[in-house]
This record gives structure tokens, sequence and C-alpha cells, in this order.
């Protein structure tokens, strides 16, 4: 409000020019040229988040490219490589930040808001955006294995009795083994290593303190070595400790260069140091020999995040195996297939532990849009106590003018929140809290207040104001995306509200009509249209890559029909004009392949009943996962890493459950379809079963199987109906199909394959 006022925009206009500086008032009224008035010219949310990145990015500016002698992460020793295709060009830059190789992966326990991560070569992060732990192996003679300069690097997740990544470096000096976990300790959680150098007789391994992680410098100011040399205090704060003494500790501060430099040295030197620039580094060593029968076991207290100087306590937490055991289980032949359904199920519940994160480090914060998709692929799997308790957290963030804010001037938010809230309803079947329902009511109503003015004979009359959205769709516009949530919220919140408040849910219907028709109407129809009949981003828009929003309407939202000739001609452009080797390239903000967004089109290629190129989107998605099962928000087309957005995307996990949970079984209208999207060669050839369950609909829990028989399949359904059974579409690619009126709780039914 300050910046309207016209002496103070003089004022800072004529300071501007009198220093030589470009005039800032000027230079944002160009800026939001580019976009639709708005009320919100971005959430404050995100520029804080931003200012934060880039400042981390000013600071590995100074820290980096004048100190490439020193041993640095991955992305780094990658992206600053020359010869390297991650090689970006530094002149102009701003700030240095990681664009290549924004992979890392998270360990924990279920309900533990605390992740310690591991990069792709083995870097561990115990503490939230803290400092990390590399692991060396120094031979006798020859050159020293760093991980991050390592060409042969192998790691995976498991879950056994616990998440952990196992990650393995092989070179001159041999083979170095780490496997990093989550424990409870006496009620607190603590990031545990074990660490070893298999097959390797000679030589030491290095546990070494390294002031940055996967995003860049996270300052080391102090180091001091333990009173029994078993560990080393941080900062005065935090604290990394041994199971046994090392042979020589190594301390090193920024003016005296990168520990790594010393390693020739002898004797120890100093125990502790002070580094005002932050920089401090240490090792400390091990002599291989002593850990060849027994692996080094490392362990970090994790601190609480806000408060900095509180050990966080969980009394009582499940296990991994309770918290798994309520999830629809899989079972193909495809071992990718099952292991990468497998990892998500658990990231799942790893990133749910009341709130829902969208990863566990850039974006380990609550967006109502990814908690929509979230705890949808949570609840059709079977979580249904976990979505229910994060679903109790919304009312919290909801305005008493019904807005339910994450993110400022984030339209699309009101009809998430309404619409997840009414698949609960539905699929559980519980009659929901009254303070949700009063919640519903607030919300749906200020959906059709916050329209804009009908009759206008502006293209954007009636539909919401022009806002942020989904963020990556471009600058601020009258999207689509948040129109086509805000009918989809009306829709729900009139059939929640049907038998409490008939009047009030007969109002929200005529307004979702309204809404739709007006949205219908808006739909670019000129003459000299490129792509006609194509839905772009918004209706002042071309057809662009931004239009991947308005499938939305498809999947999930059903609010037209299957194979909707728009939508599909929505598809085909995209399909056409905004691919790269297989998968959706999302050229606004992203600037990469997205792997939720690639399975968002093949979702809508499965309800409009071609297989064959859903498989082929989902296909290519399996091959972008990296070792670990994982999927960053957008993917580099040059090196395969992440390119933007948080290294581990929970939201992409779940559209991977989601699409295989559509694949055996989907809802369409008041029916259900069944194995719509399994492939034969998933169905294993020795007379067992693929099967998927059991899952939740909106008439009762379901679990598929398919066999193969000699002339054809064998489908089964074991269901628990609630009520009146739906209608069963039996529909299994290469097969005749079926379609059952009033199936039993169990029904069995053979299919033909077709001539």
């Amino acid at each position: 409000m300050l910046l309207r006022s016209w002496p103070v925009r003089f004022l800072i206009t004529r300071a501007a020019r009198a220093y030589g500086f470009l005039d800032p008032i000027a230079f944002v009224a160009k800026l939001r040229g580019f976009a639709q008035p708005s009320e919100v010219a971005e959430p404050i949310e995100l520029l804080r988040a931003g200012m934060l990145f880039h400042a981390r990015g000013l600071l590995n500016t100074k820290a980096i490219q004048n100190n490439l002698d020193w041993v640095w992460p991955y992305w780094v020793e990658r992206q600053f490589r020359p010869g390297d295709e991650s090689f970006i060009p530094r002149a102009f830059s701003f700030s240095h930040i990681n664009l290549t190789h924004r992979n890392w992966t998270a360990v924990g326990v279920p309900d533990v808001p605390f992740y310690p991560l591991v990069d792709p070569r083995g870097l561990v992060t115990p503490q939230f955006d803290g400092w990390s732990l590399d692991f060396w192996l120094i031979p006798a003679a020859g050159p020293v294995l760093f991980p991050s300069k390592s060409g042969y690097f192998e790691q995976a997740l498991a879950l056994t009795e616990n998440l952990q990544v196992r990650s393995a470096a092989e070179g001159e000096a041999g083979r170095l083994e780490t496997l990093l976990r989550l424990e409870m300790q006496a009620a607190e959680p603590q990031a545990a290593i074990s660490v070893h150098a298999p097959g390797t007789d000679g030589g030491f391994v290095g546990v070494a303190l390294r002031p940055y992680n996967p995003e860049g410098i996270s300052a080391i100011d102090r180091i001091s070595v333990l009173s029994d040399r078993c560990g080393w205090s941080i900062n005065g704060r935090n604290i990394v400790s041994f199971d046994r003494p090392p042979s020589r500790h190594l301390l090193s501060v920024y003016a005296d260069g990168d520990v790594s430099h010393r390693l020739a040295e002898t004797g120890d030197g100093p125990e502790n140091v002070v580094c005002p620039v932050g920089m401090a580094t240490a090792v400390a060593l091990f002599p291989v020999k002593a850990l060849k029968d027994c692996p080094l076991e490392i362990r970090a207290p994790i601190y609480d995040e806000l408060e900095t100087k509180k050990r966080p306590r969980f009394p009582s937490v499940p296990s991994w195996r309770e918290a798994i055991a309520p999830m629809a289980r899989l079972t193909v032949s495809s071992h990718r297939i099952q292991q990468l359904y497998d990892l998500a199920a658990a990231n799942l519940i790893l990133h749910s532990p009341r709130d829902v994160y969208p990863g566990p480090f850039t974006y380990k914060r609550f967006w109502f849009r990814d908690a929509a998709f979230v705890l949808n692929a949570l609840l059709a799997l079977g979580a249904v106590d976990r979505a229910r308790r994060a679903l109790q957290e919304f009312g919290h963030r909801q305005r008493h003018d019904g807005y339910y804010l994450s993110q400022e001037g984030e339209w699309d938010s009101n009809g998430e929140a309404i619409w997840i809230l009414h698949r609960f309803w539905r699929l559980t079947g519980e009659a929901l809290p009254d303070a949700w329902v009063r919640g519903i009511g607030k919300g749906a109503r200020w959906i059709s207040r916050k329209r804009l003015p009908r009759g206008t004979g502006k293209p954007e009359a009636g539909l919401l104001p022009a806002g942020f959205s989904a963020e990556h769709l471009g600058p601020n516009d009258y999207y689509y995306w948040d129109d086509f949530w805000g009918v989809a919220g009306l829709r729900c919140a009139a059939d929640i509200l049907e038998s409490r408040e008939p009047a009030t849910a007969a109002e929200l219907r005529r307004e979702a009509d309204d809404f739709l028709a007006t949205i219908e109407q808006s739909f670019p129809n000129h003459p000299q249209r490129r792509f006609p009949g194509a839905i772009p981003a918004s209706p002042k828009r071309r057809m662009d890559s931004g239009a991947i929003g308005s499938i939305v309407a498809d999947y999930p939202l059903q609010l037209f029909g299957p194979g909707d000739d728009r939508i599909l001609r929505t598809a085909n452009y995209l399909r056409d004009h905004s691919m790269h080797t297989g998968g959706f390239f999302q050229n606004m903000i992203h600037s990469g392949i997205n792997a939720y967004l690639t399975l968002h089109l093949a979702q809508v290629r499965l309800r409009a009943g071609d297989p064959q190129s859903a498989w082929d989107l989902m296909e290519r998605v399996a091959d972008l996962a990296s070792p670990t099962g994982q999927w960053p928000e957008a993917i580099h087309p040059r090196t395969l890493g992440g390119c933007m957005g948080d290294g581990q995307h929970i939201w992409a996990a779940g559209e991977w459950a989601l699409m295989i949970r559509n694949c055996f079984v989907r809802e369409e209208g008041q029916r259900l379809v069944i194995g719509s999207g399994v492939p034969v060669r998933w169905i294993p050839e020795d007379g067992k079963p693929a099967s998927f369950g059991p899952t939740l609909t909106p008439w009762g829990r379901v679990t598929a199987t398919l066999r193969r028989r000699p002339d054809g399949v064998m489908v089964g359904l074991a269901a628990e109906w609630r009520g009146r059974a739906p209608a069963l579409e039996i529909a299994v690619p290469g097969f005749e199909s079926q379609l059952i009126e009033n199936p039993a709780e169990r029904t069995d039914v053979a299919l033909h394959s077709r001539p």
C-alpha cells in the first residue's frame, strides 16, 4: 500500500535515477505487464522461499567457484565441470544453485516429521537444511576414493523392518558402503549410519564433516572433538558420535583450506576450531582393518527445526509393519513396477506424519494442492486413519470468510480442500464432523463470492480472478485450473449438504452448473485459433504447455465424460508440442520433464480407452525414477537429474500409486471399471495372480485379481459392499469385456481373447 502513494513512488524513482539505477517502479510495472491484473502478484510464502533459496545461492557463488580444489557435493562436481553435460556457465548468474542433480532420498519412521537425507553419492544430511557427513576411502597408496567424484556408484532404498538407503562407491582404492536409516533411541530420533569397506585391507575410512548439503553451503562455525574422542560437537549444538575412537582427528578452517588437503599429515591437529567464514571441516580416520568384522556405527541426534535447542521426543510411534498394514497390496510380475509402487506407498506414509508434506526438504511445508492429491492416494490405498488425521488440520487453515488458505492468491485451494473432504466422505462412508461440514459450506460460498462479475463482455467474466494458481502455468492469469476446481468444490459441497441443508445444496448445484457453463462459453473459439477445440491454460492464452492444467477437468475431477473431444484435443496438443523423450516437458518455470504431470496425461488416456498410450507414458515415468525409486519435481532433459523443486516429490509418488490403482480398479460415474489398464505382461505366467487391493471405492473395499488362462484371463473381484453394489465393467485390454449389473461380493469372470 505504501508503494501506491504518489510521494513515495516519486522519491523512489528520483533516488534511483540520481544514483544511476534502473527505476524500480517502472521495472515492476513492466514485469506486471506480462501478467493479468491480480490482487496478489505472487504468494508471499513463495517470495520468502525464493529469497532464502537465492541467498544460499549467493553464498555458493562466493564459496565454490574459487575453491574448486575442495571436495564438493555431487551436483557441484558435475555442474562446475566444463566437460560434463551438466555444466552451466556462471558468468552472469545471480546465484549458483543446484539445477542439474536435485536428487535426494529421505529415510524415517512413521509419524516422525524429521527426515535425514542422502544424495546420489551417499552424502548424508542428518538435520533439516544442515551440514552433511561424507565418507571417503583413503588407501595406503594411490588416489583417495571421494564418492562425489567417483565414476561408479550404486544406491538402493528398501523397506524391511526400517526404511534404509544403501550406498556403495568403487574405485582404485576399493569399495566403500554405507547404510542410512532413522532410529529411535529413548524416544528420540537419531540418524544412524553404518560404514564399512568390504574387500579392502589397508588404509583408512574417513568420516568427513562438510559445511554444505544438496542445496549448497550450510555453515559450520565451530567444531570440537568430544572428550572421549568418539565424535564431534558442531556449532555448540549438534553431536555426531562414533561407536569407537578414530585413529586420528583432522580439523581445518577456511583460511587453511579443505581438510581433504591434509589427509597425508601425521598425528592429530587441533581439537577445537572456530571459522569466521562458517566453512570449518573435519575428518575422523578409522583403519579399514578394524571395520572388517564390525562396521563403524555413527549416530547424529535430531534437533527440532524451530526450537533449535530442543531434541524432540516421540514416546510412541508405530512400526513400519503397523503403518503399512492398511495399505493396498500390489502383486505383478514386473519387478520395477512392483518396487516403485511399494516405495511410493512407503513414502506416502513417511510424509504424512500429521500434515502432508510434498517433499522432505525444499517442499517440507503445506499446500492444499499437493495435500489433495497425496491424500487422494492415501485414501484410495486404504490409509483412512492417516488421512482423517491430516484432514482434521484443514479447519485451522480456513479463514473466517471461508477461504482455505495455504498461500495467498491461489484460488484453487477451496475447490481442492472441499473435493478431498468429499472424497473422504465417499470412500469411507463416514459421517463428517459438524465442524468440517460448516467449513465446507463456508468454503463453497467463498467460491461463489469470489467469481468475477458476469455479463461484462470480457473473456474472464464469471470466472475466478487472475492468480498465481498452480505456480507452473505461467504469469498470473484467469486459469481454468482454478475454475475447474471451483466447480468441483461447489458440486462436492452440494452432495455433502444435501441431507442437512437441501435448499443450500440445490443453490450450490445451480451455481456449479452455471460456473461450468460459463467456463465452456469462455473457451477461445475465434477463427484464427491454431489448435481449434483444445483448451488453453486461460481464455486469454494461446495454446502452450500451461494447458496441462486444463486436463484437471478430466483427471481427477471427471467434470466431462471419458474421451471428451476438447480434453483429447488438449492432450493431443501436449503430446505433439510439449513432450521430450516420451515425458511431458513443462516449459514454464519447471523447465523439465514432470513425472506427475506425465501421469495425469496417462490417466486421461486410460479413461478415454487408450491403454497403450497410458502404458507408454507410465513406462517412461518408470524409466525416469532414480535408483532409489524417487522422482524430483522436474527432471533435467539431459542429465536426468532433478532440475526444479524437491528432489523427492511426494505428489509424484502419489500419482504413481493412483495410476497403478486405476489400472486395476477405477470409478467411472456409477460403475467400477476393472482391469482396464492391466497389461498381460503384468500377470505372472506360473498361474499366480496379478492383484491389487483392498482399495477403497465409494461402494466399499475391493480387491481385483487377474490370472492367465489358455484362452484368456480369469478376473476376480472380492468386495465388501456398503449397501447397493455398483455395476462392474470388466475391461482388460486385449480381451472381450463384460458388464455385470448386480455383482455379488465375490465375482469371477472368464474373459476370452479378442479375435
